[in-house]
């Protein structure tokens, strides 16, 4: 007998570009090892075993132009846009993909593991909408932070909460015995659908407040499932961070 072959639904991955970014303007074309930043995130995420397609979102032609001798697939999206998933979404509504991930296009060393894990949830949980990843924090100064975004889950894994303060808070500021506080990876996974509808939705009033975007969807009742690697993101804000990512990059190479 023929056992039925297991087929998963076309994940495509979008790599949303901005060219004018705040702190550091132009630097998804910067270069680094010899190539724009936003390559190496394109090459990663292309090494994604899940990932069948993956294509570059960019909003300037000055992206396109800096990627155009390496092949990568660059769709030109609106200027207006205000959020990488708004990016995303326009991409999506015109892709015949079921999954959509968004892999941050200044994060030139993503893991293609992480990729795949956070897909995951969306092949076996057909309720749940979005997924993301996080890592156990442990530094003081990291959790009290309020550029990390902290997230707890409940007990399958799905967010109950984001937020840039210290969450859980804990009583008497004892001592635990494993981490109890976990940051956010800036790494989401869409149903098609999902996506699209999520884009167009109001801004919501706990999403206003801290200053989180996912939290729209939580507010709006949407599961999110969270999945806990070892993997720290670095992206790219500042031409320091860049340094930063060069050295680990060259050692990477030198492994």
């Amino acid at each position: 007998m023929t056992m039925p072959v297991s087929v998963h639904p076309k994940v495509l991955a979008v790599i949303p570009a901005r060219y004018a970014s705040e702190r550091f303007p132009g630097k998804m074309i910067v270069e680094l090892e010899g190539k724009p930043l936003v390559y190496h995130a394109y090459a990663r995420a292309c090494k994604a075993s899940l990932i069948d397609e993956v294509v570059v979102a960019a909003d300037d032609e000055r992206i396109a132009d800096a990627l155009a001798p390496y092949g990568v697939n660059v769709v030109m999206t609106s200027p207006d846009h205000t959020t990488g998933t708004d990016r995303v979404a326009e991409v999506a509504a015109q892709a015949d993909a079921e999954i959509i991930v968004n892999v941050q296009g200044d994060e030139a060393l993503i893991d293609p593991q992480v990729i795949d894990d956070t897909i995951r949830p969306l092949l076996r949980e057909p309720d749940v909408a979005m997924s993301t990843a996080c890592h156990a924090l442990t530094d003081p100064a990291k959790i009290a932070d309020p550029n990390i975004v902290k997230v707890v889950r409940d007990s399958k894994g799905h967010a109950i909460y984001f937020s840039r303060a210290p969450i859980p808070h804990v009583r008497g500021g004892g001592a635990t015995e494993k981490p109890v506080h976990f940051q956010h990876i800036g790494l989401y996974v869409f149903r098609r659908d999902f996506v699209i509808v999520y884009a167009n939705m109001a801004p919501t009033p706990l999403e206003q407040l801290e200053k989180l975007e996912q939290l729209r969807a939580i507010e709006n009742g949407y599961k999110i499932a969270v999945v806990e690697t070892d993997y720290r993101c670095i992206g790219v804000d500042t031409p320091a961070d860049l340094e930063e990512v060069r050295t680990l990059l060259a050692a990477e190479r030198g492994a």
